[in-house]
């Protein structure tokens, strides 16, 4: 069982790094249908420049391409409106590097940890299984800069619209249980991570991130081998990522194969200069200006979203329509949703929808009777348990994270 196991997930590599090898030689303004197994599709984001194609990579359905090396994949909002959890094969994919792993054997893969402990550690998958009882938790992934596309003015990066964020379970184990099993030495202050991927050029830095030694404790954050209940799909990180509950994707190191521990700040290059936040309560600065003083990116702001409507749809005059989203925070949790039809002047609260834990997706409904024939402007704002909620107008910041504005549909009743 376990030999036909890797020749499937040997043969699935060879198809990736073919595919992978086939764009090697592509010119970047060349079609993007090199890489397909369906014919192209394209869609227009809303906003200045936003044609994209749509193009399915190995284990993936048709997602939107932002850049194809290194491979940013959007999902396109019509799957939010599939069901809470997102699938694996319409899950978003963000690289920084374009030197994606294309073979992988977990037969031989090996888990490094190292630095300030008392145990150096090469760990197998079977042996971080066999370490402690898995663990499961849904949990949001969203990229630092998912909607990065709509801020005004323009602010360079991956142009994204709202695609850039799944809804997934994760299972693995914690991994302060790897932690302790190496023993964490006196003086620990922070732990890195390190994946497979690497950049093609000799000096780009490697992509690591670092979290404080009191984080890297915490039960929830785990090394995670499977996703929605199969393996990780190979570019959301087989075999093995780190998931890090309640925090933007920078910190959710895929392919991860190497833990240090610290005794002192990490000081590598996405996370000082990249990476980095205006340091003050809004995360921002007017427009145009330069933060005078910045911080790391850390915890999910709250979002909410129309999932069943979009800006060209149409409603039906003098009956019900019932208006479905989803809303999120860092973790402590979605207590209100409220909805308005006339454009912010009024607000009803929207009924909950299953909560399958803090981290998660928390679905919304509300029903809308539009009494007239016309368009109606609908806006939808969440509120969590500690009152945090979002700004009617959008912030702003240099490297466009974080946005989290009161979203809008403009619908026509018919």
């Amino acid at each position: 069982m376990v030999a036909s196991h890797i020749i499937t997930r040997r043969r699935f590599l060879h198809s990736i790094a073919s595919a992978s090898a086939a764009l090697v030689g592509v010119p970047l303004t060349a079609p993007l249908s090199a890489m397909t197994v369906a014919q192209p599709q394209s869609v227009h984001l809303p906003f200045e420049n936003g044609y994209r194609e749509l193009v399915a990579y190995p284990q993936k359905r048709p997602l939107i391409v932002i850049t194809s090396r290194p491979p940013q994949l959007e999902t396109p909002f019509s799957v939010f409106n599939e069901g809470l959890i997102t699938p694996n094969d319409a899950f978003f994919v963000r690289y920084h590097w374009a030197g994606i792993p294309t073979s992988i054997d977990p037969a031989t893969f090996r888990l490094k940890v190292g630095g300030k402990v008392n145990r150096p550690l090469e760990l197998s998958l079977d042996d971080l299984k066999q370490l402690a009882d898995q663990v499961s938790l849904v949990a949001v992934l969203q990229c630092s800069g998912n909607s990065r596309g709509f801020f005004e003015p323009r602010v360079s990066g991956g142009q994204m619209a709202n695609g850039a964020m799944g809804n997934a379970l994760w299972t693995g184990i914690p991994l302060k249980k790897v932690l302790e099993k190496a023993g964490v030495q006196k003086g620990a202050m922070q732990v890195s991570f390190a994946g497979l991927d690497r950049s093609l050029f000799p000096n780009g830095p490697a992509f690591v991130k670092a979290l404080s030694i009191e984080h890297a404790l915490e039960r929830e954050v785990m090394l995670a081998w499977a996703m929605n209940g199969e393996d990780l799909p190979v570019l959301n990180g087989y075999p093995l990522r780190l998931v890090v509950p309640g925090y933007y994707g920078t910190y959710w190191i895929k392919h991860v194969s190497e833990i240090t521990v610290l005794d002192a700040p990490f000081k590598g290059f996405w996370m000082d200069p990249a990476y980095r936040i205006p340091d003050n309560a809004c995360a921002c600065v007017p427009a145009g200006e330069v933060p005078g003083k910045t911080i790391p990116i850390s915890k999910l702001n709250v979002r909410s979203f129309i999932v069943n409507l979009t800006d060209d749809s149409t409603v039906t005059a003098g009956k019900e329509n019932i208006v479905r989203g989803i809303a999120f925070d860092q973790g402590y949790g979605i207590s209100e949703v409220i909805f308005s039809s006339d454009g912010g002047h009024s607000w009803q609260a929207a009924k909950l929808g299953e909560d399958m834990g803090r981290y998660a997706f928390r679905e919304w409904s509300i029903p809308f009777v539009p009494t007239k024939k016309g368009q109606y402007q609908l806006k939808v704002r969440a509120i969590n348990r500690i009152g945090q909620t979002q700004p009617m107008t959008a912030l702003w910041n240099p490297s466009g994270y974080m946005r989290n504005v009161v979203e809008t549909k403009n619908v026509m009743a018919r």
